[in-house]
């Protein structure tokens, strides 16, 4: 077995997909006798955050540090890498790890002035969604280009993120690898629904970019095989729920969605029989997985990485944006339960064979170790 390493995971707010990847990931790799330390934003610490953070300490046998990260473009750019690259000395860092646009800005500049650690980033959507037209993008696309020589490795998420960046920044100088986010064991316990189930759960901010609004007119016209219509419950929160609110009772869909405010996934996906992912653009969302990991047949969007976890029933995608198809799929669904549980089944096969935390972990765990051997 390889030597324990020191690992350093780099990332601005400990909110989201990006968290829970690097929460996974940080229990694993101290469960296989690495060490681990966190560096996180000092400037996003509401009670949630700090309880997320507090769960992970045991695991971060290197501490938890808190340094000023500006969401955008700010003073606290200027000192935050010098402070990171000190901690980094000190602790004696192997590994240097940024996750993020902003953790990955901070990880690799931290090697400025040499130090035995390399870096490594995942871009997690990050600078994927500057755009080439805003300063911050411009700006945040030079750096990716200026930083690629102080880059170990850069790891994707999926395929899309592999070639989304390719075409936005220009192909990595450095060698890249997709890794594929993976699921817990316990995760593909099959959740079995509760007697009073709605027809569909979604889970996910209430934003415009999850689809939300597309998502009510959608389930306007789907019925259940008696005629009565379907229901929809909604667990989640976000800038839109009050235009969301607004449209429910514009559409008169009060009686048919439920909306449950911020909750936790899995527990969540109990309250439906069939999960629905309306995004009009995603990475790789964990949503997606955990819905098919719990045996729910599961009604997405044809973009980003989706497809790679469909895998053999991509086929079943349907366009962002379209209202019209997407209630075809809901309303196809309910009406043939055999061929959404059947496809349900082939995708599960997949999944369980390809976006494993072991497999994840094992994958990211011999980069580190490639990285470190070639100096």
């Amino acid at each position: 077995m390889a030597k324990p390493l020191r690992i350093l995971q780099v990332m601005r707010a400990p909110v989201g997909g990006l968290f829970r990847h690097v929460a996974d990931l940080t229990r694993a790799l101290a469960a296989n006798g690495h060490a681990v330390g966190l560096v996180v934003d000092s400037l996003a610490n509401d009670a949630q955050t700090e309880s997320k953070l507090a769960e992970l300490l045991p695991h971060a046998s290197l501490g938890i540090h808190r340094f000023a990260m500006p969401r955008v473009l700010g003073g606290g750019d200027l000192k935050t890498p010098f402070a990171v690259r000190k901690l980094a000395r000190s602790l004696d860092i192997d590994v240097m790890h940024g996750h993020g646009a902003k953790g990955g800005f901070y990880a690799r500049l931290a090697l400025l002035g040499g130090g035995k650690a390399v870096a490594l980033y995942t871009p997690h959507g990050g600078v994927l969604h500057f755009s080439r037209s805003s300063l911050s993008g411009r700006v945040f696309h030079l750096l990716e280009r200026w930083l690629m020589a102080r880059t170990g490795a850069v790891v994707f998420e999926s395929a899309y993120a592999q070639a989304t960046y390719a075409a936005l920044i220009g192909a990595p100088t450095c060698p890249t690898e997709v890794i594929h986010n993976g699921l817990a064991p316990d995760e593909f316990v099959p959740m079995v629904p509760e007697p009073d189930a709605a027809d569909f759960v979604f889970v996910g901010e209430l934003r415009e970019l999850k689809g939300i609004h597309v998502l009510a007119e959608a389930l306007v016209g789907v019925k259940r095989a008696d005629g009565t219509p379907a229901n929809l419950v909604m667990a989640g929160d976000g800038p839109s729920r009050g235009e969301f609110e607004a449209q429910i009772a514009r559409l008169g869909l009060g009686e048919r969605i439920t909306l449950l405010g911020a909750q936790p996934a899995r527990p969540t996906f109990a309250r439906g029989r069939i999960a629905v992912v309306p995004s009009l653009a995603e990475s790789l969302p964990y949503v997606v997985l955990e819905a098919a990991a719990a045996r729910l047949p599961v009604i997405t969007t044809n973009v980003g990485g989706i497809p790679e976890i469909f895998g053999p029933t991509a086929a079943s995608l349907v366009p962002s944006g379209d209202a019209v198809a997407l209630g075809a799929a809901m309303q196809g669904v309910l009406d043939d339960p055999d061929a959404a549980e059947a496809e349900m089944l082939a995708r599960l096969a997949h999944i369980e064979s390809r976006f494993s935390l072991a497999t994840m972990t094992d994958g990211i765990e011999a980069l580190y170790q490639a990285v470190l051997a070639r100096g």
